[in-house]
């Protein structure tokens, strides 16, 4: 088992989508800082979905999506979407959100969709994996309903991993219902879409420093530059955090 960030990652009950999908975790990117963070976030999925180009109009899956991150922009972009949530509750936030296209819900098991197999043309999933203790099978069954391209998130090893390691107590004091989070060796993850048929074929990584620091510290523009200098440096690139990936079929 892969550890945590603090620790390994708790067994609990309850879906992790359920928490995501709430008004507190939402609060965590409210304001300018968050807006920023949800931004890099939707410049990295566009960016995932245009080369090899998906069409407007494909049909997308976003699995534990509630947290309404992906689906309304997506939406809005011409894509047909449906969001799976492990509980009706997880619906409400896409119930509220104004400005976006229709957006289907179905609540169901995220690990035993009532989907056919292939059913949709794209699959995503973000700030769902990494608290999934059974991931390979996560895996299996986002590859499952996936006719062409999977697309994820999930945070990895790296040097700068220690960063989230000192500023995890500063995040738990800052957002306070914060989680523990399993990370990723990336040649892991490839192994496990490679055995159902699928092959990384891009990345996007997001962030070289810990999001608690770019909401703690008072002049958030300033770590907004150094993230955009690193980025042009090529920095980012190598050691950014969280990755978003690109999956796509190999038949």
């Amino acid at each position: 088992m892969n550890k945590a960030v603090a620790g390994l990652v708790a067994h609990v009950g309850e879906p992790p989508d359920i928490e995501t999908s709430s008004d507190g975790y939402a609060s965590r990117f409210r304001g300018k800082v968050g807006e920023y963070l949800l931004g890099v976030q939707e410049r990295g999925l566009f960016s995932l979905l245009e080369q090899p180009p998906v069409p407007p109009a494909s049909t997308v899956l976003d699995v534990g999506g509630g947290h309404a991150q992906l689906a309304p922009p997506l939406a809005c972009a011409g894509y047909r979407v449906t969001v799976a949530g492990s509980d009706a509750s997880c619906g409400m936030r896409l119930a509220r959100h104004d400005g976006a296209p229709a957006i289907d819900f179905v609540a169901c098991d995220l690990l035993q969709m009532p989907f056919a197999d292939r059913k949709f043309d794209v699959v995503t999933s973000v700030r769902l994996m990494a608290h999934i203790d059974d991931w390979p099978r996560l895996v299996a069954e986002l590859c499952r309903v996936a006719d062409k391209t999977v697309i994820i998130d999930f945070p990895v090893y790296s040097s700068v991993n220690a960063l989230s390691l000192l500023t995890f107590p500063l995040k738990k004091r800052i957002e306070k219902n914060t989680r523990t989070y399993r990370s990723f060796f990336g040649g892991e993850v490839r192994k496990a879409f490679a055995s159902h048929g699928f092959r990384q074929t891009r990345e996007w990584r997001q962030f070289v420093l810990p999001m608690a620091l770019h909401r703690a510290l008072p002049k958030a523009a300033l770590t907004q530059q150094a993230e955009g200098l690193m980025r042009k440096a090529g920095l980012t690139g190598l050691v950014g955090n969280p990755v978003l990936a690109r999956f796509d079929r190999e038949d």
